[in-house]
């Protein structure tokens, strides 16, 4: 039954106009800061770790938008979903540097096409496949009622999905060999032995070494890239950054410093649409006590 709802629930969020369904995110958002939620502390905490420099006026200025911001994604996720191919395509506004993913992916070694937790990530996904041959890294939802239309959806655009099992990582490894692009979302922390500690916005956080290893491997380019949500439901613009060389260095610490740094100055541009809510430094090095 829960999942039934919940499937109608999607099927009206899909089919509202974008800039309705931004404005009901965007009230999902406000009550998540007008409210002590654990998402508003979280995001406090998160700036005031990361934005030392700047005021409390500021951070809260931020960690406000930032909440309106994640509630957007909450409701806006159905209509990309329910969008065919040509509407995906039609949303993009434009993109900062596309030679520069052209000329990554024409190397002929594949791409890792990278979208941290910032604006859209959904649209990341769905419109690059719409470019390349992509395959993904797919966690499957706890609601099992959901994973075959959530699957279906984020493939309507030609991306294949692969779950985050050995199975799936030999899938990325054979796509990369064939020369196709794999996405990965990159800010979130590994669970057990998969991450190393390297500094993001001053502070040591647990980072993902699995990008990097995909990486190293035969210098696969790395794309970190960034859908930056337009106002009034205009649709989105891409952001583009390459990290630095140093992304492929073999030494697993040197490398996540590198991919943290790219990570790091595509939220600069815009601190508001990143997920401060994300609790991201909640494992500490050498014992530390939490920051949460």
């Amino acid at each position: 039954m829960k999942g039934k709802l919940l499937k109608v629930l999607l099927f009206f969020l899909g089919h509202l106009p974008l800039r309705l369904n931004h404005a009901l995110g965007a009230f999902i958002g406000w009550l998540l800061w007008l409210f002590p939620t654990r998402e508003k502390a979280t995001s406090l905490i998160n700036l005031a770790l990361c934005y030392p420099e700047k005021d409390e006026h500021w951070r809260k200025q931020v960690a406000r938008q930032s909440l309106i911001e994640t509630g957007k994604t909450l409701t806006e996720s159905p209509v990309l979903w329910y969008s065919s191919r040509e509407r995906i395509q039609s949303l993009v506004r434009g993109i900062s540097d596309m030679p520069t993913v052209d000329r990554a992916v024409g190397l002929g070694r594949g791409a890792i096409l990278v979208s941290p937790h910032i604006g859209s990530w959904e649209m990341t996904g769905l419109y690059s496949a719409t470019l390349y041959p992509m395959t993904s890294l797919y966690q499957r939802p706890k609601i099992r009622e959901l994973d075959d239309l959530l699957k279906r959806a984020r493939e309507t655009t030609g991306s294949s999905l692969v779950p985050t099992t050995p199975g799936g990582l030999k899938q990325l490894h054979q796509a990369l060999a064939n020369g196709e692009c794999i996405g990965i979302l990159p800010d979130q922390e590994p669970k057990g032995s998969g991450g190393v500690f390297a500094p993001f916005f001053g502070l040591q956080a647990y980072t993902m070494t699995l990008l990097t290893r995909l990486a190293s491997e035969n210098r696969i380019p790395v794309i970190i890239s960034f859908a930056e949500r337009l106002p009034k439901g205009k649709g989105y613009y891409f952001h583009i950054v390459e990290p630095d060389d140093d992304i492929h260095d073999s030494d697993p610490a040197v490398a996540a410093t590198a991919l943290n740094a790219a990570v790091e100055k595509i939220i600069r541009i815009n601190p508001e649409q990143y997920m401060w809510n994300y609790k991201r430094f909640k494992r500490r090095p050498d014992n530390e006590s939490s920051f949460y």
